[in-house]
């Protein structure tokens, strides 16, 4: 018999931002040095060179919201179906009423060896009109069915007056820890995960869909980070949440340019070859972006995930979804045409950059944030210990 399953749920709630003389204060939980709010400009280490947001995360585009549910429950030996249970769902609204509301958007697979649904439409009509929701693999119609559920309690003219959704899910595949046949992320779930959506600072690591991540074989999971383009370039935000599921090859990891993981050599979880893991990337910005130019900034995010050292392998699914809050791509109007603004091609590069240095702080943030974590059959992932790492990150100078 299923056992019950113990749900912590990791809400976000806003915090106060209170600006002085250009000065922003910001609560020390948006920038621990440890924990779910473990941030790398809190260790000193900034990664690029443009400056970050308030909160450093994706909820620094305004409007952007973040919720989660996780699920850590049992120990011992993998009993199917049941535990241990090493899980959640980390659950992105970008605007209020996405429904009547929609912005563009675009996806792109750097290596498609995973799943994203609804992506189809979002390339063919340019547009984004549901949440965004993180989960595992098994669980994914579990949690794209709670989407829908979540849009039908607010949209009663859904399936009658209105249009049907195509909700956006994604996965990674958590099954070191975790136990995937138990599906233990329910559409009830999901429903909880966005009603949890929040601004401010974001939960990350070891939490929501991230808490059985594996990320250059230490324990990965949820990370967020932000940068902000100079006011002559518009200063726009770019907000980047990644679940970094990256599996093995310790090796390749690096923290601003730095051979972190080569220089950690213990600490493994496991021996011999292993699933090469994914990550999903989801990449937020104020920026005025159409749909291709939203396909170019995707891209431009898969080159921060090469900066942490990721060579996107053959048996890993690299799934990138960007969007823009600059735009109202209105539902059902009855007029024939609309009005967006977009920003000329020229003007693109400082936003380019933004997303690469977003997505490197972001996978670094994840690691950083995530703690040691026995699942399933005692497999163990380790935390990066972060005194190490600042030990190697002064040695090569930084």
């Amino acid at each position: 018999m299923m056992k019950q399953l113990l749900v912590v749920f990791l809400c976000v709630a806003a915090i106060t931002v209170a600006c002085a003389a250009a000065t922003t204060q910001v609560s020390s939980t948006a920038f621990a040095t440890n924990g779910p709010y473990a941030k790398a400009p809190a260790l000193g280490i900034h990664i690029g060179t443009l400056p970050h947001g308030p909160f450093d995360a994706i909820t620094d585009v305004g409007g952007v919201k973040v919720g989660q549910v996780t699920h850590i429950v049992g120990s011992g030996k993998l009993v199917p179906g049941v535990g241990p249970v090493r899980t959640g769902i980390t659950a992105i609204i970008p605007r209020p009423d996405i429904w009547h509301h929609h912005l563009w958007a675009a996806v792109w697979p750097l290596n498609g060896n995973g799943e994203m649904t609804g992506t189809l439409w979002i390339n063919e009509s340019g547009w984004l009109e549901t949440p965004i929701a993180l989960t595992d693999t098994l669980s994914i119609g579990r949690v794209d069915d709670g989407i829908i559920s979540w849009l039908l309690s607010h949209n009663p003219q859904i399936g009658l007056k209105e249009d049907v959704p195509l909700p956006v899910a994604a996965e990674v595949n958590d099954d070191f820890l975790n136990d995937q046949r138990g599906r233990h992320n329910t559409a009830a779930d999901a429903v909880v995960a966005l009603d949890a959506a929040a601004g401010g600072p974001v939960a990350q690591g070891d939490v929501g869909a991230g808490t059985g991540a594996v990320a250059y074989a230490f324990h990965g999971g949820i990370g967020t980070a932000s940068r902000v383009t100079a006011k002559e370039d518009g200063a726009y935000t770019v907000g980047v949440l990644v679940n970094a599921n990256t599996f093995a090859r310790r090796e390749d990891f690096r923290v601003d340019g730095v051979p972190v993981g080569a220089n950690i050599n213990d600490l493994q979880p496991y021996q011999g070859k292993h699933s090469e893991g994914s990550i999903i990337i989801v990449v937020a910005t104020d920026a005025p972006l159409l749909h291709q130019q939203l396909i170019d900034l995707a891209k431009r995010a898969a080159l921060g995930l090469a900066r942490t050292g990721a060579s996107s392998r053959e048996g890993s699914g690299d799934i990138i979804i960007a969007f823009s809050t600059a735009n109202v791509v209105p539902y059902a109007s009855d007029q024939r045409t609309f009005q967006t603004t977009v920003m000329d091609r020229a003007f693109l590069n400082p936003v380019f950059v933004a997303g690469i240095e977003a997505t490197d702080e972001a996978i670094v943030n994840a690691i950083l944030a995530s703690h040691t974590m026995t699942g399933r059959d005692g497999n163990t992932v380790f935390a990066l210990p972060h005194d190490r790492l600042m030990s190697i990150m002064h040695r090569y100078g930084r």
